[in-house]
């Protein structure tokens, strides 16, 4: 056996210590190493970019339009290969692809750090204009981050706690989302806070020192693929237990039967719409705070309140999806974000503002049960990464489009109501459609 496959062959395996030997249930270590991987993305998810947005503006010299579309094309990029990300988590497992996934963040916010200064040296040296390679270079960078921490790093640590848990899964996975969801929320703040403390360009050096080879490390001691090669059950069951009828899926669909199937769809368009017009907003929060004539400073502390009615409808309806059918949970999202699209265009006035925070609020509650267990409740565990992979595509693709439809809408009209309309538009009828389309897959866990 090569050197190389043995070192695959552990990593794959029960190693470095017999995880399923302790006195406790492995799954629960997986569960904090899972929220820690949600947590450590922050720089590649859209607030924690989005910070350092008028910094990046100010030192390249590119607009907001250039910016916006540098970022486009970056998440863009980074959407086409998340399919094939996926197979590779299938193969070589959660460990591999996050220890890898984690390194990559790292080294992409270390170069967005340095973009001003690349693009100054190679355009003295060519004598060309410093704004064009800022542009390519941004966008190069925007693809590291977006690539590695928003698409790789949050499917494969979404994925890995799924099958650690078949009886539990939405209640772990909502208590999860809570945290998350708190991390997500108060992260603006926090990289807010280090940008004035310690200026733009040294947060990013923190952060990928953290992120980078920090979270590889806790990865690579940590993670174990699954239950079985420690020896163990999903829940921590008897195998006479699981044997008996215990477990939920006894059927998983390869992803050529998926794409076929319209629920599917269904279900990726409504969590990419939230991506979409989610991203949008966080991208552009100060100015969309701005233009409603709000401060900086309730900009970023809108996320707060948004974030307690998020992790308490997380953590509810994750407990009830345990008991429950998804589809009625899919339509309350979808009219709630509606609810927020309206509360954006009014955002001057209180009942606007809380419009938004209730309807971005229940909406991103439900999006992250959703994400969680919509797939594996439909099509079971073992294509799970390649399932979950094109939906990642999907929602990510969504996501670069927002902040441009956003900023192109404010270019064109003078505001940004325009963008809220859009997505009214769309989110009536993706709500007609989940109504009418029947979800026969979707069976309530056995208990």
């Amino acid at each position: 056996m090569s050197v190389r496959a043995s070192i695959l062959r552990r990593l794959r395996a029960d190693w470095p210590f017999p995880a399923g030997r302790l006195l406790f249930f492995y799954g629960w270590v997986i569960a904090v190493v899972s929220t820690l991987g949600f947590l450590f993305s922050v720089p590649g998810q859209t607030m924690g970019m989005a910070v350092f947005a008028d910094a990046f503006i100010e030192a390249t010299g590119l607009s907001r339009t250039e910016l916006s579309f540098a970022y486009m094309l970056g998440t863009i990029a980074s959407s086409l290969f998340l399919t094939r990300a996926g197979r590779l988590y299938d193969v070589y497992g959660p460990r591999l692809l996050l220890i890898g996934a984690s390194l990559l963040l790292g080294a992409s916010v270390a170069f967005v750090s340095l973009v001003d200064v690349l693009s100054g040296w190679v355009a003295r040296a060519l004598d060309i204009d410093a704004t064009i390679l800022a542009f390519v270079l941004m966008s190069v960078g925007y693809f590291g981050v977006r690539f590695s921490g928003q698409g790789v790093m949050t499917s494969a640590s979404r994925n890995m706690l799924l099958v650690w848990f078949e009886r539990k899964r939405g209640l772990v996975s909502g208590t999860r989302g809570v945290v998350v969801s708190l991390g997500f929320s108060l992260a603006p703040l926090f990289l807010a806070f280090l940008i004035d403390s310690w200026g733009w360009r040294e947060a990013l050096w923190w952060l990928a020192l953290i992120v980078g080879p920090g979270f590889a490390v806790m990865c690579l001691v940590l993670i174990r693929d699954n239950p079985e090669v420690c020896g163990l059950r999903a829940d921590n069951q008897e195998p006479t237990l699981q044997e008996d009828g215990g477990r939920t899926e006894t059927v998983s669909y390869q992803l050529k039967v998926v794409r076929r199937d319209p629920v599917f769809w269904l279900y990726s368009m409504g969590l990419s719409i939230h991506a979409l017009f989610g991203t949008a907003v966080t991208f552009h929060i100060v100015a969309i705070f701005n233009e409603a004539g709000r401060s900086r400073e309730e900009a970023f502390a809108y996320f707060i309140p948004q974030a307690v009615v998020s992790v308490v409808t997380n953590l509810g309806a994750s407990a009830l999806a345990d008991y429950r059918r998804l589809k009625p949970f899919l339509l309350l999202m979808l009219l709630s974000f509606t609810l927020g699209a309206v509360g954006l265009i009014y955002l001057e006035q209180a009942t606007g503002y809380w419009a938004l925070v209730i309807g971005f609020g229940v909406g991103g509650g439900l999006w992250g049960m959703l994400s969680n267990l919509a797939f594996i409740r439909h099509y079971g565990p073992k294509h799970l990464g390649e399932i979950s992979g094109l939906n990642a595509a999907l929602t990510v693709f969504a996501s670069a489009i927002g902040p441009l439809l956003f900023s192109l809408a404010f270019d064109i009209t003078g505001t940004f109501a325009a963008g809220p309309m859009l997505s009214i538009v769309a989110l009536v009828g993706l709500f007609v459609a989940a109504v009418v389309i029947p979800q026969p897959l979707d069976q309530v866990p056995k208990r």
